[in-house]
């Protein structure tokens, strides 16, 4: 049995702006401090936790105030979910995948930065849950802010749910270097798919595989699940 641990944003959907727009909100509403958000720090691949440290820091902030943004940052997306549904959308050929192998026995779950209600509002508002994902499997930014701790604790997750999973079976699904690094921190396999970056620069990197996009259905499927 393969276990497939996708990450979420520019791999299964791009939720458009609201995403970056609710760590705005989440910092005037913990502060009283209007940020732009084009101030705040890059976000692909980092963990929700990552982010609002660096946001902390670069305000002066100690990091006793991460619980209060973490909170404000899933009240500040839940405001935007009408945002999320006009604007989200799910990636070319991610919905066949997903059924695709589903219909091949595959477990699948998350591997993500997003906060776990993050996570979930996101995939809801496209669509994508319910159905194949099994969310409670999933490890998120929430449940640590280093990324490469993340697929250890879905790994467990699965295996407490009777699920026969190990870095044997596994693989990363995502679009970053971070989402690399942290299968190889855990000894599991890639596929990276461009967008977020270029195909040519995720090649470089050594993944066990990049596509350009999922749209290949079948191709995909038998590289995941054989």
């Amino acid at each position: 049995m393969t276990v497939v641990l996708w990450d979420v944003d520019g791999t299964l959907v791009r939720a458009g702006p609201a995403g970056r727009l609710a760590f705005a909100d989440a910092v005037a509403a913990v502060f009283g401090t209007a940020i732009e958000h084009d101030d705040l720090p890059r976000m692909a691949g980092k963990t929700d936790r990552q982010i609002a440290l660096e946001v902390l820091s670069g305000m002066g902030q100690p990091d006793h105030h991460l619980p209060a943004v973490e909170a404000a940052i899933e009240a500040a997306l839940l405001a935007r979910v009408e945002q999320v549904r006009t604007e989200g959308i799910v990636l070319p050929g991610v919905r066949a995948l997903i059924d695709a192998l589903d219909a091949a026995g595959v477990t699948q779950t998350l591997v993500t930065g997003n906060i776990a209600p993050n996570a979930r509002l996101k995939l809801e508002a496209v669509g994508l849950h319910p159905g194949a994902l099994r969310l409670e499997l999933g490890a998120y930014g929430s449940d640590d802010g280093d990324r490469d701790n993340l697929v250890p604790i879905a790994l467990a997750r699965c295996r407490a749910a009777g699920v026969a999973a190990s870095p044997g079976n596994a693989w990363v699904v995502g679009d970053t270097p971070r989402d690399l690094a942290c299968a190889r921190a855990a000894g599991v396999r890639c596929l990276l798919v461009a967008g977020t970056f270029p195909l040519e620069e995720l090649a470089t990197l050594g993944p066990d595989a990049v596509v350009p996009d999922f749209t290949d259905t079948a191709g995909v499927r038998t590289l995941l699940a054989g």
